[in-house]
């Protein structure tokens, strides 16, 4: 008998059946000795059983989000479908190559079969589990409907990490593009100019000052081209070292990306979007106004919808419908204030959240469509004046070159 806690890995297995025709396959077990029990108990005559080894491409592979979410989903499905919890979690580890998550899903049945409740298992691990994340869980088995609510949860996970995936799509390809031209200039300036130089010292002539600049620049890439990098790489490091240690600077930096020209209004409604979804999922799981507004506050991503709704929630708390509160905020756009407004006066608050959720999901997916073509001519213009700009100032001389001859 497997010791309690002991761990769970996936074997291969080899054997035959009762007509003596070979069979493989691969089970999930403590110990080889079990997983040939279960071999014979479904009539087949075990033969070499030995552990499936991790490869090391994904032995590292970290723990993200989607699978989290993917794992919320499977967790529904094996709810309604009637299978036991503790059989839920074997039958879900399998279906991960990540060992990680499998290890993960393991220590989470362990927590369970012990005797603890599955919320509390989950809040063991708030890394991978917010705190948004088991409170609805624990509602659903306060309530008794648990694959009603992780079905919910799967669905809010599902849509935050899409809403990520497109802003994420959006701010990706001009950053990379930025990146080859910056590397691109980098090359022409530290390896094609100094060629270029070279033939100019023979002309005898002056220089045009744009040219003289392009050389100056190069020559300073040149002799300081480490200091540069590192200087770049050390400002990234101390950028992303204030980001996480200074609230007053995430603060700072959520306002003025707000304000940007196009970037701004995709985030706005990004965080909007999370705003309707996260309140219509935790209103709906049953969990009081209040104590919805307080889990929403973190989960808009953004400084100026958290101290927005935390006014709204103080005002809820006071007796203002939320409605109103919203529209006293000045944050909230008018067509989400009126569907809220609706939806409370309909009884139907979390539906109309629902839909509001939708409607700036679909704006997002759009937005992030108009702007990639948008940026495909920008970026190729910018480009176009980078390099371009570069070849114009090492051919001007050229260009003069008949004066001098």
């Amino acid at each position: 008998m497997a010791t309690k806690g002991a761990k769970v890995s996936v074997y291969a297995w080899e054997g035959t059946d009762k007509k003596g025709t070979k069979m493989t396959g691969e089970l999930s077990g403590h110990n080889p000795a079990l997983i040939k029990a279960q071999l014979r108990k479904q009539g087949i005559n075990p033969g070499r059983v030995r552990k499936k080894g991790v490869s090391i491409f994904s032995k590292g592979k970290r723990i993200k989000p989607l699978d989290i979410a993917l794992f919320t989903r499977q967790m529904a499905t094996m709810m309604k479908a009637g299978v036991p919890l503790l059989q839920s979690f074997d039958i879900i580890s399998e279906g991960f190559d990540n060992p990680n998550i499998r290890k993960l899903v393991d220590e989470i049945k362990q927590e369970v079969a012990a005797g603890n409740s599955f919320a509390t298992s989950l809040r063991k691990k708030p890394e991978y589990f917010d705190e948004l994340y088991c409170n609805l869980v624990d509602a659903g088995e306060q309530a008794g409907a648990l694959e009603s609510l992780l079905s919910r949860v799967a669905t809010y996970k599902e849509k935050t990490e899409a809403l990520k995936a497109k802003i994420k799509k959006a701010m990706t390809y001009p950053i990379a593009v930025i990146l080859v031209a910056i590397v691109v200039s980098g090359i022409l300036l530290i390896k094609v100019v100094p060629q270029f130089q070279t033939i100019f010292a023979s002309f005898g002539a002056e220089l045009p000052a744009f040219t003289l600049m392009v050389i100056g620049l190069s020559q300073i890439l040149q002799d300081w081209w480490l200091i540069v990098i590192g200087g770049l790489v050390a400002a990234g490091f101390a950028l992303k070292r204030t980001y996480k240690k200074s609230e007053k600077f995430r603060d700072g930096l959520d306002r003025a990306l707000l304000k940007l020209p196009i970037i701004g209004q995709l985030l706005y409604k990004s965080a909007v979007a999370r705003f309707a979804r996260t309140l219509s999922t935790t209103f709906a799981a049953g969990v009081p106004l209040v104590e919805a507004l307080d889990s929403v506050a973190g989960a808009t991503g953004n400084v100026v919808f958290r101290n927005a709704v935390n006014r709204v929630k103080q005002d809820v708390s006071t007796g203002m419908q939320l409605n109103f509160s919203m529209r006293a905020t000045g944050v909230f756009p008018s067509m989400a204030v009126q569907m809220t407004s609706i939806g409370e006066e309909s009884g139907a608050l979390d539906d109309m959240l629902d839909k509001v959720a939708t409607y700036y999901e679909t704006e997002v997916d759009n937005s992030v469509d108009s702007l990639t073509s948008l940026m495909e001519p920008l970026i190729m213009a910018v480009l176009g004046v980078i390099v371009g700009g570069l070849v114009i100032a090492m051919y001007l001389p050229i260009f003069k070159l008949g004066q001098v001859v």
